[in-house]
């Protein structure tokens, strides 16, 4: 194949591309939303917010242990239809989570919405890879990469001024309508592309088990830990750095939700321009630089004046998010044929680091304060730059445009032939041709 050939849908405009934006929105909002309404579900079901708490973590665990083996066993069936299918099936659960009589219930029904989410959101991925032009990949992942930034900032909100006004479970309703919405403009907008080739559960398996891929998961897994723990414990943090909290606090969210935008939009553009190497190593630097930054000024200041924390926040939120792409494209780049497995299992790596990060930015805010996760985020930050250092040094993925073949192509699910040898684990050569995608 060529390589401009596998991308029909970029030519009827950027309606797809729009439903898996808001594929990942809808399925981030009903992931995050649970921590707007946690008070009125503890009380509405008389559990304490601990208890209701655990419907984040259930989640999550859920999640990152469901998406790998979902993706291979779901690898080679249609893309649209699963997409499609899985959203159909997610706002019917949300539906019936409104109406869940306990708190036993409802924790099962999250399990369900998680590994629906598991199976549509790896796949959303790998649908923007392929149907995206060659040059403009980055800025297709980057896209729906988007989705769960926003989400955060737009959904959550939105599903929290709900809760307040007519009860949590509004929220649920609110989830099912707008996701069978979204259902329904899939089924009309998004491409036709077929699920992979029927290379097999073994060699999938030793496809996600070469050391490129499994080193690429780790960088992600300690940056996501590094990351997520500052955003996680930004309160703590934002009182001990200027001693205020309420307004300032929700300002400078603000800050960081605006500019986590802007720089997972960007960062897509930056995969496109650089190559998805340096794109990353360049805004995980940024990341760690300006976490050191945020503990720099917690430790040498004694109240550090709010426009300060705000342009630190501005340029950690940048790099924060602007990474995402880069590191889904370099996952992508690196399995070839198993892309939406080794978007699932870099997605896990990343709930693996939420996990850490709560776990050990509990610990140090705890017994040191706010300005100990800035510290400790540094330190695991560091560490995670030698990995990713490593990992883009031992193999790399290519440029953006030329992912190893010469051609500029994405692989796609075209067939290997039964003579062609397997691939070194470092080596970006021998792309395989794909199939057009047709609607």
């Amino acid at each position: 194949m060529t390589s401009g050939s596998n991308n029909t849908a970029g030519q009827r405009g950027t309606g797809w591309l729009i439903c898996l934006l808001l594929t990942t929105f809808v399925i981030g909002t009903d992931d995050f939303v649970i921590a707007g309404v946690l008070p009125e579900i503890a009380a509405d079901l008389d559990v304490g917010e601990a208890a209701a708490g655990q419907l984040v973590t259930v989640f999550s665990l859920t999640y990152a242990l469901a998406a790998p083996p979902l993706a291979v066993a779901t690898a080679r069936l249609p893309r649209k239809p699963l997409i499609v299918g899985g959203l159909a099936v997610f706002a019917a659960a949300n539906a019936v989570t409104a109406f869940a009589p306990d708190h036993t219930s409802l924790v099962l029904l999250r399990i369900v919405t998680a590994l629906i989410a598991a199976t549509i959101t790896p796949a959303v991925f790998a649908v923007a890879a392929r149907a995206a032009a060659p040059e403009r990949v980055g800025r297709a992942i980057g896209t729906v990469a988007a989705g769960l930034t926003v989400s955060l900032f737009i959904g959550v909100p939105l599903g929290t001024l709900l809760s307040s006004a007519f009860g949590w479970r509004s929220t649920f309703v609110a989830v099912a309508l707008f996701s069978t919405a979204v259902a329904v403009a899939s089924w009309r907008l998004l491409p036709v592309l077929p699920g992979a080739p029927a290379i097999g559960v073994r060699r999938q398996l030793r496809i996600l088990s070469r050391p490129a891929v499994l080193l690429c998961v780790t960088g992600t897994v300690l940056g996501a830990s590094s990351g997520l723990m500052t955003y996680t414990y930004i309160a703590p943090l934002t009182r001990d750095i200027t001693g205020s909290g309420g307004a300032v606090l929700a300002l400078l969210i603000s800050v960081i939700g605006v500019s986590g935008a802007a720089g997972t939009f960007l960062g897509g553009r930056l995969t496109d321009r650089w190559g998805a190497d340096r794109a990353l190593s360049a805004t995980f630097g940024g990341l760690v630089a300006a976490t050191a930054a945020l503990a720099a000024t917690g430790v040498f200041t004694d109240e550090a004046p709010v426009w300060l924390l705000a342009a630190v926040l501005a340029v950690w939120g940048f790099a924060a998010w602007g990474f995402n792409p880069p590191m889904n494209t370099r996952a992508l780049k690196l399995a070839r044929d198993a892309e939406a497995e080794a978007v699932a299992l870099n997605t896990s790596g990343l709930y693996v680091g939420i996990a850490v990060a709560a776990a050990v930015g509990g610990w140090a805010v705890s017994a040191h304060g706010g300005t100990a996760v800035a510290v400790t985020a540094t330190g695991i930050g560091l560490l995670a730059a030698l990995v990713i250092a490593c990992s883009v040094r031992r193999y790399p993925s290519g440029t953006a445009a030329d992912p190893g073949s010469g051609s500029g192509s994405v692989p796609g699910p075209g067939p290997r032939s039964g003579s062609e040898p397997e691939p070194d684990s470092g080596s970006t050569s021998g792309a395989r041709p794909s199939s057009t995608p047709s609607r």
